[in-house]
């Protein structure tokens, strides 16, 4: 494999390219955390999860 060869992790049809980082408080913290307990998700699926119900409620104003 060349050197500069950078996959890592399995493929996947969709690329996760972008990070962000945001700070929160600790009430919104404690939400998330039961969250991803109750529902058996990672943090930053928990977080897509709550994007895509903003889409939605985007998409019910139009």
């Amino acid at each position: 494999m060349p050197k500069d060869y950078e996959a890592r992790g399995r493929p996947t049809r969709e690329p996760k390219n972008r990070k962000i980082q945001c700070r929160i408080d600790e009430d919104t913290d404690s939400v998330l955390v039961t969250y991803c307990e109750d529902k058996r998700v990672s943090e930053s699926e928990a977080i897509r999860r709550g994007i895509r119900k903003l889409a939605d409620e985007i998409g019910n104003e139009n």
